[in-house]
């Protein structure tokens, strides 16, 4: 209940220019998912996508099966005001990741920067399950965290970092890495976080 107050809190007080992870076109991510050539009907999941622009540009690129899930539902109202008639071709779902149960299975699985809100090893094993009941056969997970270069807090909570084989470590027992590489992402507020992009195939 704390984090789901924390994350309301945020939505409710600060702009979308307010906050570190604002990006006004996500290329990193857009550029992962269209690299894959993946049909347009693929099933699509941002998890703690907030209202990031990725349905945006996804949309706009004429994806038709995309999910958005977000403990926040101040930021769910956002997105969908954003999107306006467009927010009906979203399904949004408000929930913890970890209380999380999928309903159905999923091509990419994509989550920049919720997943090292997660600082308790059982959390971690918990997101890691979850994430491989949602992800189909043949899916692919494409995860952005804190590199271990990174800040050690990011909205006023400690985060976990993560290098190549830490992150590899929790999704090997499912997963299979496919690369990673680091970015430096430039705030709002003109600073620089770098960030560990890492891509995973289901083995």
């Amino acid at each position: 209940m704390e984090r789901k107050e924390h994350w309301e809190n945020v939505f409710s007080t600060k702009t979308e220019m307010e906050v570190s992870w604002y990006q006004k076109y996500p290329k990193t991510s857009v550029d992962f998912i269209t690299a894959l050539h993946l049909p347009l009907e693929a099933r699509i999941i941002d998890i703690g996508g907030g209202d990031s622009y990725l349905m945006d540009a996804l949309l706009d690129l004429g994806f038709t099966n995309l999910t958005l899930l977000d403990i926040s539902a101040k930021a769910v109202e956002r997105i969908k005001s954003r999107l306006g008639d467009r927010a009906s071709k979203v399904t949004f779902i408000v929930s913890d990741i970890l209380d999380f149960m999928p309903k159905e299975q999923y091509d990419i699985w994509h989550d920049r920067a919720c997943f090292h809100f997660l600082t308790k090893a059982n959390e971690v094993e918990k997101y890691s399950k979850i994430a491989s009941q949602a992800v189909a056969n043949d899916g692919k997970l494409f995860m952005g965290t804190f590199s271990d270069a990174g800040p050690k807090k990011c909205s006023g909570l400690e985060i976990s970092q993560y290098n190549m084989e830490s992150l590899r470590f929790v999704f090997e027992r499912d997963f299979e890495l496919s690369g990673c590489f680091t970015e430096a992402h430039q705030t709002p507020f003109d600073t620089i976080q770098d960030f560990l992009f890492c891509g995973f195939k289901r083995k």
